[in-house]
């Protein structure tokens, strides 16, 4: 990746316009379930293994078909009984192996977005041209195979190189889920020149991170989300935040942890002046009311 003053520009958290969202919402919450597909012997990558066990690794492999298979469509009704529409993070291999979650997805109005190919292939060391062309696959499946322009980001697994943002926006994004730096949406520059936004995306509260990483009990994860919300919502009175739960169904979604998102989801839609929204809504929004306001303040340094 640029060195990050290249990417973006630093703004002190008081120096920030006052970003209001629609019907004067204090945060944008969006719910970003990543619906991957992982190869059970993928081609191997020099800079990293796919499993960390000896092929065939049916451990990790069925944990994650575990999400495909059974997972997905628990969470899907739990998403649906709060009325949260999901934004997917999407392995674009699925829509070959499994196009009966993609039509679950389009049949409720689901964004899609690029989350590469395969979750098991990696862009490390992937020249320009291979990387442009893992990029405009997907978005030409995700175009072909939902209907919808494809207009956020998430690499493949969270592998970069330092051409990747420059290349989805040439190949028509709007947005990056990939630099985790913020509590609200960033100009970023990219080579195209185009309107191209960071919209929030939270590895803190990624379910991944905190059951695999971190090794957090349900019910602690559920207060984490809790107490994100009650910071960003308070912080939100002044200029609204964006508050992103990334999930995967084969972790969220096992029997005995999806109460505790469920209840954290409760409290959150509980409360007025909450945007339940998507991604691709955030960054449009972002990209109509503040974006050339964001350049001119950056200009006037």
């Amino acid at each position: 990746m640029r060195d990050d003053l290249a990417l973006y520009d630093y703004r002190p958290w008081d120096e920030r316009l006052p970003i209001r969202w629609p019907n004067d919402a204090r945060v944008a919450f969006w719910v970003a379930p990543n619906i991957e597909f992982y190869e059970l012997d993928p081609p191997p990558n020099p800079q990293r293994k796919a499993w960390p066990r000896p092929i065939p690794d049916i451990q990790g492999y069925g944990t994650r078909d575990y999400g495909n298979r059974v997972g997905h469509m628990r969470m899907m009704e739990l998403l649906d009984r709060y009325g949260v529409r999901g934004s997917i993070s999407l392995s674009v291999a699925l829509c070959d192996h499994h196009p009966e979650i993609i039509e679950l997805c389009r049949e409720r109005d689901w964004e899609f977005f690029s989350h590469g190919i395969y979750n098991t292939r990696y862009v490390y060391g992937m020249d320009e041209a291979q990387e442009r062309a893992v990029i405009e696959d997907s978005v030409r499946t995700i175009a072909e195979r939902t209907g919808q322009r494809c207009a956020g980001y998430l690499a493949p697994a969270l592998t970069h190189t330092e051409r990747t943002l420059d290349l989805f926006s040439e190949a028509g994004g709007l947005y990056t889920c990939d630099l985790f730096h913020d509590d609200q949406p960033t100009p970023i520059r990219v080579r195209s020149g185009k309107p191209f936004v960071s919209v929030p995306y939270s590895l803190e509260l990624n379910d991944t991170i905190v059951y695999v990483v971190n090794r957090v009990e349900p019910r602690r994860y559920g207060e984490m989300i809790k107490q994100a919300f009650d910071r960003l919502y308070a912080e939100g009175e002044w200029g609204g935040t964006v508050m992103c739960v990334p999930l995967h169904a084969y972790q969220v979604a096992h029997p005995h942890r999806i109460r505790a998102f469920e209840e954290a989801l409760d409290y959150v839609t509980g409360h007025d002046g909450v945007w339940v929204t998507t991604g691709r809504e955030i960054a449009e929004h972002y990209v109509e009311h503040y974006y050339q306001q964001a350049l001119a303040n950056r200009g006037a340094d």
